[in-house]
């Protein structure tokens, strides 16, 4: 499967990115796809690669770019719980300086660099994201209302902007959370706010998971929810990009 290592432009300098797409010389549905905090690593192209088996080009940034080319720190093979806290002690300052205005202001630059690659459609794309980046995802969709036909996000704060920024949603949602970072009653206020937006979607809790399960090199790693991560996101982008 193709892949290409990218360098985006955008207002404060050049964001590379990863991409991978099918090899049928033709042009396909675009999914931009927002990384957890840890960044761009080899599960992460992994999990392109994978989504672009399916029939999609499927951009991953490196939304920490201004901080240098990925990977911006050193990752074990494995993030365990004997790493994580001198990992996020490297990232959270990272994670806190990427306000809503730098998050829109990249928005910006990746979805019009998608609009002009040989490989992608002239339809509307998807956003994608897992924790930190399902956030980011809710946030690029919300702003780009007649550009983006469907947002989903696994682990992530993605109400954290409360119901305002939840108003600008036009496409179709899916939220998967992780049992252990959305109590029932935070998941119906955060519901509820979808209620008020408008929107079709899906906002449901994982049994029994914790926070990054989708993740296959940390210790949160699910299979049986990463398998139903696919069994949701798949059909998503099908129904709204592809028509299938």
């Amino acid at each position: 499967m193709p892949t290409k290592t990218l360098h985006i432009p955008t207002a404060d300098g050049r964001a590379d990115a990863f991409a991978a797409f099918p090899d049928h010389g033709e042009r396909h549905p675009a999914v931009l796809m927002y990384s957890d905090g840890f960044g761009i690593r080899p599960a992460l192209r992994e999990m392109a690669r994978e989504l672009a088996g399916h029939g999609y080009y499927v951009l991953v940034p490196n939304v920490f770019y201004r901080h240098g080319p990925a990977p911006v720190i050193e990752l074990p093979e494995r993030i365990g719980q004997e790493v994580r806290p001198a990992v996020f002690a490297q990232i959270m300052s990272m994670i806190e300086a990427h306000n809503v205005e730098r998050v829109l202001s990249d928005a910006d630059a990746y979805l019009g660099y998608l609009t002009t690659q040989p490989e992608t459609g002239a339809g509307p794309v998807a956003v994608t994201g897992y924790c930190i980046g399902g956030l980011l995802a809710v946030r690029t969709a919300a702003a780009h209302p007649g550009q983006v036909a469907a947002v989903a996000g696994f682990h992530g704060p993605v109400g954290a902007d409360g119901p305002d920024g939840l108003r600008g949603l036009t496409g179709e949602v899916y939220l998967g959370h992780a049992e252990s970072d959305v109590t029932p009653e935070a998941l119906g206020e955060l519901n509820r706010a979808l209620d008020a937006a408008g929107v079709d979607y899906t906002s449901e809790i994982y049994p029994g998971t914790v926070h990054g399960f989708t993740m296959s090199d940390t210790e949160a790693f699910d299979p049986d929810a990463l398998r139903r991560h696919w069994d949701h996101l798949l059909p998503l982008l099908g129904r709204t990009l592809t028509g299938g």
